[in-house]
């Protein structure tokens, strides 16, 4: 315990020691974020979360976690989407060259690592669901869900460090359970994540300069995330079920098929970006950031909780996933009828 509290605050440490020195270097090369018709804040804001967190976990890993292959490969595919997520950050790139380069990333990690999505457990009451080949279609889908996820959220401040807090949060636990190595990775992205958080949110110190976390940072995220969903699920000793991988996500994977499937039935593409997201709909609503980021961060925080307790007190998985889809579907019909909904809850609390 007291060697994963001296990697927490070694990774906050590094964290913020990147941060307040790359800042003058990433406002010399115009790595800066500019508001726009989708954008709205003041000023050109450095994009340097990413990197930071990025250097924070590639240094406390190598201090930590003993050096294997497939460590290797996890901080190379790490530092590949990392280096994608700066040149989007950058130069705006279309959605090709990101999705090819995360499928070379996920590649890592099957065809590299051997990590892949073997065994979806018992979903349907009548044994575990094994994949087979179909496993790797799967994983690449589910590494692309993921780092899209992560990607779509990151709109206000916050938003994506605090759903990030919480899922790291959970899977540290999870995992230290089952004594994994990978619980100093879980722990890693807490203290990076938690610095980087300081400067973007200027809470509790006002004093210091607001940074970005980047399309590098959103798709670290995911990318890591979906690494340890795995590792936690389909190891020869699981740390936890599939389907409370699911669980663990909630939010963002809910928020991100929920608008997709939206822009599809008008007839848009998937990955357009627009202004529908749940946090957009809570600003247009009335909400400050800050109330936004509160309450969806707690509506996180209750999904990931319910799913650790499903997993805790053993609830079959099929009962699990049923819940999960019907979690889904009351998601997607309170977004479809939002302001009818709030009109509603005007007309009783005010």
């Amino acid at each position: 315990m007291s060697e994963l509290i001296y990697q927490f605050l070694i990774s906050i440490a590094i964290s913020i020691f990147v941060i307040v020195f790359s800042k003058p270097i990433a406002l010399k090369f115009d790595l800066v974020d500019r508001p726009n018709e989708r954008k709205c804040h003041n000023g050109a804001i450095p994009l340097i979360g990413g990197i930071a967190i990025f250097i924070s976990i590639t240094i406390t890993t190598i201090l930590f976690i003993e050096s294997t292959q497939e460590v290797s490969l996890y901080l190379i595919g790490a530092a590949l989407i990392v280096l994608v997520g700066v040149l989007d950050d950058y130069y705006d790139l279309p959605v090709k060259p990101r999705v090819i380069a995360q499928i070379i990333v996920a590649s890592i990690m099957i065809f590299g690592a051997n990590h892949y999505i073997k065994n979806l457990g018992d979903l349907f009451g009548f044994g575990d669901v094994l994949l087979g080949f179909g496993g790797i279609l799967i994983t690449i889908l589910a590494v692309l869900a993921a780092v899209n996820a992560f990607n779509m959220v990151d709109g206000i401040d916050g938003l994506a460090g605090m759903l990030a807090l919480i899922t790291f949060c959970a899977l540290a636990l999870l995992l230290s359970n089952n004594g994994s190595s990978w619980t100093f990775l879980a722990i890693s992205f807490l203290g990076a994540t938690m610095a980087y958080l300081v400067f973007n949110l200027r809470w509790p110190f006002k004093t210091v300069n607001k940074i970005f976390m980047g399309d590098a940072g959103s798709m670290l995220i995911g990318y890591s995330v979906v690494w340890l969903l795995v590792i936690g699920t389909q190891s020869t000793s699981p740390s936890f079920h599939s389907v409370t991988a699911l669980w663990l996500i909630a939010l963002p994977l809910m928020d991100m098929v929920a608008i997709m499937l939206r822009r599809v039935r008008k007839g848009d593409s998937p990955f357009k970006p627009d202004r529908g997201h749940l946090h957009h709909i809570f600003l247009r609503a009335g909400f400050s950031s800050t109330q936004t980021l509160v309450i969806i961060s707690a509506i996180s925080f209750v999904f990931v909780i319910f799913g650790i307790c499903l997993e805790i007190f053993k609830i079959p998985e099929s009962v699990s996933l049923l819940l999960f889809i019907i979690c889904f579907m009351a998601y997607s019909f309170a977004i479809k009828h939002i302001w009818q909904l709030l009109t509603f809850y005007r007309r009783v609390f005010n």
